[in-house]
């Protein structure tokens, strides 16, 4: 599984990226995590608000900090 957390690097983003990885150890998962913080790329996606959240290339979550159980559920959604 490849997740990708998309934004500058402001306090939000720093935090999804957090809850993020909370999901993935409650969740007992590996998977490759990247910040994406190159405003071009994370054009590429479409999205105009960060932080934003991309699952297999998928834009799952945009503009807003999931919390860990958020996460959680995307995830058993996509696997």
């Amino acid at each position: 599984m490849n997740i990708k957390v998309l934004g500058p690097g402001c306090k939000n983003c720093v935090t999804l990226m957090e809850n993020t990885k909370l999901a993935l150890n409650q969740m007992r998962l590996e998977a490759n995590v990247d910040k994406v913080t190159d405003f071009a790329e994370i054009a590429s996606y479409g999205i105009m608000s960060t932080p934003g959240l991309v699952i297999n290339g998928k834009v799952v979550s945009f503009g807003k900090v999931l919390k860990p159980a958020d996460i959680v559920k995307i995830i058993e959604k996509v696997q």
